[in-house]
């Protein structure tokens, strides 16, 4: 090779400037957008979820406006525009577009889980009108049962032993809280028992519905659809049963604002199910429906005076005892069990002064919902019952002032 070929390959070889392959200034690491923490989902839910109920209890009971069905319709009317105006000016609803709907699948799939959950928001409400809301929940808790039965007596689960045992305990539960309730009315508990039943039947049509993967639906969009079947269909059955006997004046005596913010409520429990599915886990949403019914439970006792006596309280601890068992399965709770006794010991050494005050304050709320329930049950005499003296003891101090 000659010189000058020798040059001119070292030349060639001489590095140039290349053009850049990623834009430095697009690779820039941008500031996290901030988010919000799981817990406040799982908070919006569960205040969601009990507003309901309590508003529910509070208009058809306290504020006496006993027209159940009525309020079910009106809910499911307002659902309906809501969703509606939001699939025309929102994208919140855009996912519907994706599901195959056509008017026989309307009429074979939706009709029926419409019919259902018509039924069971019918009863639901009307139990307002004979139990407290503490034991409504209390009932509320054999829902696996009876999805669990009705998916046997359809047929589409099999038959399995082993899980009729593990939700014995919740059944077991239910039954204790039951004897030991206080203001028990049989016709209240039938009309729960019915919602109940209508609810799984409602839960196992949709299960198979979904079961397709082009039927996957959010709760909205589920609403979307189920809304407007529902609410012509209470509007049917409040007309024959309810609406001859309303006046203006019941409307006027709760008060036209205030059974508008009643269905806003109700709407926007469906709004933080969304968020909350669509932020935390399986996992997360069932230990928050148990801790929503105990905080539910307490709620109705202060609110609504509702007597809670002990062998209710053992028999409701059992049931949800039984709930996260059958929810979670052995190995699964132990595992969580595990880790959350080492996360309460680190919390422990961290912050030994907060886990004192947590272990406090869960001490005394035990000891008052315990006293509570014991002195409605009439375990403790009046005479000796603390709360009741203590009451009377402010009454003489405010005389004597």
């Amino acid at each position: 090779m000659s010189e000058k070929e020798r040059q001119s390959g070292e030349e060639k070889r001489i590095d140039e400037p290349v053009l850049p392959t990623v834009n430095p200034e697009v690779t820039q690491s941008e500031a996290p957008k901030a988010s919000l923490h799981p817990a406040f989902y799982i908070a919006t839910w569960i205040s969601m979820s009990s507003s309901v109920i309590i508003f529910n209890k509070y208009i058809l009971d306290s504020a006496g406006f006993r027209f159940p069905i009525f309020l079910t319709t009106w809910h499911l009317v307002f659902a309906t525009i809501m969703t509606q105006l939001m699939a025309r000016f929102t994208h919140t609803l855009d996912s519907r577009k994706k599901v195959p709907m056509t008017g026989r699948v309307y009429l074979r799939a939706i009709v029926p889980i419409g019919l259902m959950f018509s039924l069971s928001l019918i009863c639901g409400n009307l139990t307002y009108l004979y139990l407290s809301v503490s034991f409504i929940q209390m009932l509320k808790a054999t829902m696996p049962v009876a999805v669990m039965l009705v998916g046997f007596a359809l047929r589409t689960k099999p038959v399995n032993l082993k899980q009729l045992g593990n939700v014995s305990a919740i059944v077991l539960g239910v039954m204790i809280a039951s004897y030991g309730e206080l203001q028990f009315v049989l016709t209240g508990v039938l009309f729960q028992m019915a919602g109940i039943f209508f609810e799984a039947m409602r839960l196992v049509l949709m299960e198979s519905l979904l079961n397709d993967p082009s039927f996957k639906m959010d709760p909205l969009v589920s609403l979307y659809y189920f809304a407007p079947v529902c609410a012509v269909m209470n509007l049917g059955v409040a007309l024959v049963l309810e609406v001859p006997r309303m006046t203006v004046a019941d409307l006027e005596k709760v008060g036209y604002l205030v059974l508008l913010a009643n269905a806003v409520v109700a709407f926007m429990l469906n709004v933080s199910v969304v968020f909350l599915i669509g932020k935390t886990s399986s996992l997360v949403m069932t230990l928050s429906g148990v801790l929503k019914d105990i905080l539910l439970v307490c709620a109705s006792m202060l609110i609504f005076a509702d007597p809670v006596s002990g062998l209710q309280a053992f028999g409701y601890s059992i049931a949800l005892g039984g709930l996260v068992y059958y929810k979670l399965g052995g190995e699964k709770l132990k595992e969580y069990i595990g880790a959350a006794g080492r996360s309460w010991a680190e919390f422990g050494a961290v912050k030994p002064v907060a886990r004192r005050v947590v272990i406090i304050g869960a001490a005394f709320l035990f000891f008052v919902l315990v006293l509570g329930g014991a002195s409605s049950s009439g375990v403790v005499p009046e005479q000796y019952d603390p709360i009741k003296n203590a009451g009377k003891q402010l009454d003489d101090l405010r005389k004597g002032w």
